[in-house]
């Protein structure tokens, strides 16, 4: 957290799977996590693991309640929920389009609605792009005809193993995604991809290292 602010960061963004499992998992750190703070605000979207899907529930009413108690967490965590939607943002005179879509993923279940989440925006505009899962920019974006510029995505983990060293750069997890960290550009579009800061299964990384991402933009 100390780091994170540091930056002193315009924009704080969090590309989703705040949880594993259930809302609950994030109760003991909404202390920690609500002193994040950026000029701009801090904004955030749904991962493939934060609706639930990995878990038994009684019935689908609770599975339901179950997300829309993580959604109220995000609101007291300070992040502003990207819901397949966007915001203006304006500095110095300068404004980019921030837009953020629930989880679209291949094999993880593809509720993200891009073109709702771009309504209203033009092609001129300066477009950033919360997506989860980097399979959506494969997809539907890289060759969108609304261009947007820049996706930030996370998801892969780096599968919390592997070896970047010596210029290798090389995950088991590439044998399912073809972009599963660092930055990847494509058309005249960018995609980047965050390796994460937690975990699922093993408890750990090996040659993985969790990542916070400092983003400048310049204007071109």
């Amino acid at each position: 957290i100390d780091m994170i602010n540091a930056q002193k960061s315009d924009l704080f963004v969090f590309t989703g799977d705040l949880v594993n499992n259930k809302a609950e998992e994030i109760k003991p750190w909404i202390g920690h996590f609500s002193q994040i703070k950026a000029k701009y605000g801090q904004f955030s979207i749904l991962g493939n693991h934060d609706y639930g899907d990995y878990v038994k529930w009684e019935n689908d009413l609770i599975k339901r309640g179950n997300l829309q108690q993580l959604k109220k967490y995000h609101a007291e965590l300070g992040f502003r929920l990207l819901l397949d939607e966007h915001v203006e943002l304006e500095k110095d005179g300068q404004k980019i389009v921030l837009a953020g879509i629930e989880n679209w993923g291949l094999g993880f279940g593809e509720r993200g609605d891009l073109q709702k989440a771009l309504q209203g925006t033009t092609a001129e505009e300066f477009k950033v792009l919360l997506s989860h899962d980097p399979s959506h920019w494969e997809a539907q974006v890289k060759n969108n005809p609304s261009k947007i510029h820049l996706t930030l995505a996370g998801h892969t983990h780096g599968m919390q193993f592997g070896i970047e060293a010596f210029g290798i750069k090389w995950s088991p997890v590439k044998l399912r995604y073809k972009h599963w960290a660092g930055i990847k550009e494509e058309n005249g579009r960018i995609l980047n991809v965050n390796r994460g800061f937690g975990f699922i299964g093993f408890s750990g990384r090996v040659g993985i290292w969790p990542e916070i991402t400092v983003i400048e933009l310049k204007k071109g």
